[in-house]
């Protein structure tokens, strides 16, 4: 058995049972990977795929059992290789981010140049997604952190550390009848048409607002980029919904009101997540005390002894974050 043969299993799961393109991801040839996996499979005397003439279907179920323990294998083989840097070459490597567009634009730069005048041999990677999308990649190995705020596609394979909340914010157009509001309500926002971030999940905060208030929110666009909401807003699209972030500062557009939305949205919490199985570096564990300086050393290597998830939110019971 070669680390080789088990590199090629799990990167063939990674990318959908396509041994061509895990040929191409891989640089090497797609008769070489069949042609290793069938060793494989013949020394342990199991198939770990079944098959449909030439192609891979499905992996059977001792193959997923094996498939798990080549995952941790490759995961200890690598930790072995960081290990090594670290006490050969402490403040050198790479950090790969992955995060939602607000995260990127509002949160994120201020602490990147921080990191970057600290660590300027750290070569940065930063990739923008979907919360589902950015847990994904840090789950497998794509990236190292996922900074993300829906925590509903994590599992306890995945680390959630809480850095901060922050609120919606509500915008409209000076001249909008909502503008002079001291105290809007969500019956207000459900007499206009709404431009927001995406709706369509049931479990969503923004969704589940309307819905104990009995109301229907009229969205005629919706959007991940909060400087698209403010473009559509100052076109007279609709209300806008934002994250407060988005407004908040000395860079706030005069060509809207901003009106408090706290009293009627629940805030958010935004996560740095990884993978269990991921090995910190000190640049690591810097860069998410700069990130959220109530995570320190000492704190983190607390929680990553926790079991699962729920443990890791009950040390936080009673903590208050920030808000942004």
């Amino acid at each position: 058995m070669k680390l080789q043969q088990l590199r090629y299993i799990v990167e063939v799961v990674n990318n959908d049972l396509n041994v061509s393109l895990t040929s191409e991801k891989l640089y090497t040839s797609q008769p070489g990977i069949s042609k290793q996996i069938k060793l494989l499979e013949d020394e342990l005397g199991i198939q770990i795929f079944t098959r449909v003439g030439k192609h891979l279907s499905e992996v059977t179920p001792v193959g997923e059992k094996v498939i798990s323990l080549a995952r941790d294998i490759l995961n200890k083989s690598n930790d072995i290789k960081i290990i090594a840097k670290e006490f050969s070459q402490p403040n050198q490597g790479s950090l790969t981010i992955t995060t939602t567009y607000t995260q990127a634009r509002y949160c994120l730069p201020i602490v990147i140049q921080q990191f970057m005048k600290q660590y300027p041999n750290i070569i940065l990677h930063m990739e923008q997604g979907s919360s589902p999308q950015c847990i994904l990649q840090a789950q497998t190995g794509q990236a190292d952190f996922a900074i993300v705020t829906d925590l509903s596609q994590l599992n306890d394979e995945m680390i959630a550390l809480p850095c901060y909340h922050w609120n919606q914010a509500v915008i409209v157009k000076k001249e909008h009848p909502l503008a002079k509001s001291s105290l809007i309500s969500i019956a207000e926002l459900s007499q206009y048409p709404l431009v927001s971030y995406d709706f369509t999940n049931d479990g969503s905060d923004l969704n589940q607002a309307f819905i104990r208030a009995g109301q229907s929110p009229n969205i005629v666009f919706s959007t991940t980029d909060a400087e698209l909401i403010k473009t559509y807003v100052k076109l007279g699209v609709g209300v806008g919904i934002v994250a407060k972030m988005a407004v908040n500062d000395a860079i706030a557009d005069d060509d809207f009101v901003v009106l408090n939305a706290g009293h009627i949205f629940p805030y958010s919490t935004t996560y740095i997540t990884f993978a269990r199985s991921l090995f910190l570096r000190n640049y690591m564990y810097d860069f998410i005390s700069q990130f959220s300086p109530h995570l320190n050393r000492q704190t983190i290597d607390k929680i990553m002894l926790c079991e699962n998830n729920t443990e890791v939110l009950a040390m936080f019971n009673g903590v208050k974050l920030p808000v942004r």
